[in-house]
């Protein structure tokens, strides 16, 4: 089995299991919260059925960026992995955009003296539940991301953050409203506008990289002079002329002009640019794009 496939496959099998989780979790705050009176916790229920869009996305994306290349597509199909990560990041745009405005009203209509019905106990435990298996599903989801390189499915570990996060305002209000008495319902909005800043903060964070990347926009300068350094090592090349990079998902794509001694045969300067694509697979992984181009130095 090829890297890129067992890839595929290890980052499937987590957001399987996550969305296995979401419908559970969807289901259960629901009934919860009609059967315990919270309003809070109904909407922390169709947030969490918000995340099965987010799944379906990555299952499907990272799929299809799986395939490598073919006929259309020369440079692989890493790109619709990117795709991804900028659709999970406008999830959590539009999710914390509603939680900002809805918690927004809500606080606004308890200051002027609106109270809801106090939740019972049922809601109160859904939430804390939620709270315990989202963080699971963070740790878990972000730990097998950062090992598999895949910011969609960082973005998506966030995701069920968000879902956590929601069940900490759905907590305190239920919470505060079933001890302290109806009036305190109004923690449960204020809790809620705090985390949807959170939230929103999180997605632009997880958009600026994507959109740079479906944009062909360079590597970081630091990855840029690890580059050089690795290609200039190599004995014979006498100076990096010009370097070009992009991403395209998890693989570099790294294209550049370096000058030879003129006097070299041609197999000569095709052995010294061997060497260097092989360093350069070395420090960057084995799927990383390569061209090199030789220019004669100048004497």
């Amino acid at each position: 089995m090829s890297m890129t496939t067992q890839r595929t496959r290890t980052i499937s099998n987590v957001t399987i299991g996550g969305a296995m989780a979401n419908v559970a979790l969807a289901v259960g705050k629901l009934i919860a919260g009609i059967l315990g009176q919270s309003s809070a916790m109904v909407a922390d229920a169709v947030h969490s059925f918000s995340d099965l869009v987010s799944d379906v996305v990555v299952l499907v994306m990272v799929r299809v960026a799986g395939k490598g290349k073919d006929k259309n597509h020369d440079y692989g199909h890493g790109k619709f992995e990117t795709l991804a990560t900028a659709i999970v990041s406008l999830l959590l745009l539009v999710v914390g955009g509603k939680m900002l405005l809805d918690g927004f009203e809500q606080a606004l209509s308890a200051i002027r003296g609106a109270e809801l019905p106090p939740p019972s106990a049922i809601a109160l435990w859904a939430a804390l539940t939620s709270i315990l298996v989202k963080e699971i599903l963070y740790h878990w989801t972000a730990r097998v991301a950062k090992k598999v390189n895949s910011p969609v499915m960082l973005a998506n570990a966030w995701h069920h953050r968000t879902d956590a996060l929601s069940s900490i305002g759905a907590t305190l209000g239920i919470g505060g409203a079933i001890l302290l008495g109806g009036r305190w319902t109004v923690l449960d909005p204020i809790v809620g506008c705090l985390i949807s800043v959170i939230i929103l903060v999180v997605a632009v964070r997880m958009a600026i990289p994507a959109l740079s990347e479906l944009t062909d926009g360079s590597l970081s300068d630091e990855i840029e002079q690890r580059i050089e350094s690795t290609i200039v090592s190599v004995k014979g090349i006498e100076r990096m002329q010009k370097l070009y990079t992009r991403q395209s998902g998890p693989r570099f794509m790294i294209e550049a002009i370096v000058e030879v001694n003129p006097d070299l045969t041609v197999l000569q300067a095709h052995d010294i640019v061997d060497k260097a694509e092989t360093k350069l697979r070395q420090v960057f992984g084995e799927e990383t794009h390569i061209s090199i181009h030789i220019e004669p130095s100048r004497q």
